[in-house]
């Protein structure tokens, strides 16, 4: 599913389960919009795999190979804002005061 055709179906169906575990609307968009991203760089139907191989002319495996570090990181990205979520809604909270 494409990102805004994702945010704009799921989204106002998790909303009210994540209010009802008492999760940070900010928390959960940011969650939400780095899994999606994740997603796009998932082999073998990854969005931006197929137009990196369109556009720079390379197979599909070598694009692959080329961006498991990135997915890697990615996934760590995911994790920490995750399980620390000072780190997607902490700094908005702040700024707010």
């Amino acid at each position: 599913m494409d990102i805004f055709s994702a945010i704009f179906v799921v989204v106002p169906l998790i909303l009210p389960v994540a209010a009802a575990f008492q999760i940070d609307p900010l928390h959960l968009g940011a969650i939400f919009l780095i899994n999606l991203e994740l997603g796009y760089l998932t082999p073998p139907v990854g969005m931006n795999l197929f137009l990196a191989s369109y556009r720079f002319n390379k197979p599909m495996p070598q694009i692959t190979r080329a961006v498991l570090p990135f997915m890697l990181v990615q996934l760590a990205a995911v994790l920490l804002v995750t399980f620390v979520p000072w780190l997607s809604a902490g700094f908005a909270h702040w700024w707010a005061q």
